[in-house]
């Protein structure tokens, strides 16, 4: 079989090895985490892969198409780049990689305000096309300036994040002193300079930084204000009466991102959402909580075509992809598989994901004879 890419790396878990091996330590448990202990995280791929999908093989199919038109654009394949945040902190210009990307394969990309690059940046390199995930500020004044940044620089989609109300309980992340911004701890120190590749990488384009966010942060901040301004500053609470003035503002797409069950998506769609991102943030905040496929589920059987559905947490192949759309999902997004990517390959790590994802992808949909995406649940065995 001929692939486009690295053959070194065929699969997504080839890409975690590697990047293992080429960032810090506490750089890579912060990006391969979750909370408590990792119950939710490892659940949520293992949930997607009991997912089993039937093949038409007598059937007339000819070819199959992965294009998927959502929100009026029509991307080239059914999957986009989820929102993480400190992207360049996990390697460098990872936001601008990723971003230059998803331009060039046509699929979304979605710039959290806790990444390591502006909207503006990122706009322009997507040529506007862009989303946004707004993490909920706690004054509405900041919420506005930053929507309208978002509408300036003509983000067609905003996503609004809403299961982050506290900060996740991250055992690896307590040991080895990871906060926001990180704090350089000898063994954090050691752990540079094993690494010299990400170490001389990072001194080459700076310490990163929350780019947008930097209008509003006090002149000549310290590492130790800097921690205290994004406590202050930003709340994960997010109820009805914080949504309603930004569907009010936002003239754009509106997306719901981190909805896990059925009362979340009545109440999203009662506020005029155009859509919602079924997730339970990768693992990272409740291990308590059931795996998203599992939420995906229920919330397709009652609101399937009053709503756009969509789903990230646990996709880290192309099979994965397929399973979730058979499931309901008419979209899907990944986050840690790119950073994976970029963390092993530099530059190319945004290429190179998108063309695993895609080359798998389009083999299951010409092994099982599934002509279009939207057709993916009719091989669903239930």
């Amino acid at each position: 079989m001929r692939f486009p890419y690295n053959p070194k790396y065929p699969i997504v878990e080839d890409l975690r090895n590697k990047a293992k091996k080429r960032i810090p330590k506490f750089v890579f448990e912060y990006l391969d985490g979750g909370c408590n202990e990792d119950t939710n995280l490892y659940k949520n791929t293992a949930d997607i892969r009991k997912v089993e999908l039937l093949p038409h093989y007598l059937s007339t199919h000819k070819k199959s198409d992965m294009k998927t038109t959502l929100f009026g654009h029509t991307y080239d394949a059914p999957f986009g780049i989820a929102p993480v945040g400190l992207q360049g902190l996990i390697w460098p210009n990872s936001a601008e990689i990723l971003a230059k990307a998803a331009f060039e394969h046509n699929i979304p990309f979605i710039l959290s305000t806790t990444s390591t690059s502006s909207i503006e940046k990122i706009s322009e390199i997507t040529e506007g096309r862009a989303w946004f995930q707004l993490y909920h500020p706690t004054e509405n004044s900041l919420r506005d300036k930053i929507i309208k940044r978002a509408e300036e620089a003509q983000c067609p989609v905003l996503v609004i994040l809403s299961d982050v109300p506290d900060f996740g309980y991250r055992p690896s992340d307590i040991r080895n002193g990871f906060a926001v911004p990180p704090r350089m701890t000898l063994n954090n120190i050691l752990q540079i300079f094993e690494k010299p590749n990400w170490a001389i990488k990072t001194l080459i384009n700076g310490p990163p930084n929350f780019k947008l966010l930097k209008p509003y942060m006090p002149k000549n901040v310290d590492m130790r204000r800097l921690s205290v301004f994004m406590d202050e500053t930003f709340t994960g609470k997010l109820n009805e009466e914080k949504i309603a003035p930004i569907r009010d503002m936002w003239k754009g797409k509106l997306v719901l991102k981190g909805v896990s069950n059925e009362l979340d998506a009545e109440k999203a769609i009662k506020l005029g959402i155009d859509g919602i991102i079924v997730s339970n943030h990768g693992g990272r905040q409740l291990d308590a909580a059931e795996s998203a496929i599992h939420s995906l589920n229920r919330i397709v059987e009652n609101y399937r075509g009053k709503i756009k559905i969509m789903m990230d947490s646990g996709l880290r192949s192309g099979p994965d992809i397929a399973r979730t759309l058979a499931s309901g999902a008419e979209f899907t997004f990944l986050g840690r598989s790119f950073m994976y990517g970029t963390a092993a390959l530099g530059a190319e790590g945004g290429n190179h994901t998108i063309g695993i994802l895609k080359s798998q992808l389009q083999q299951i949909m010409e092994q099982i004879c599934c002509e279009k995406v939207q057709d993916f649940p009719s091989h669903l065995i239930k």
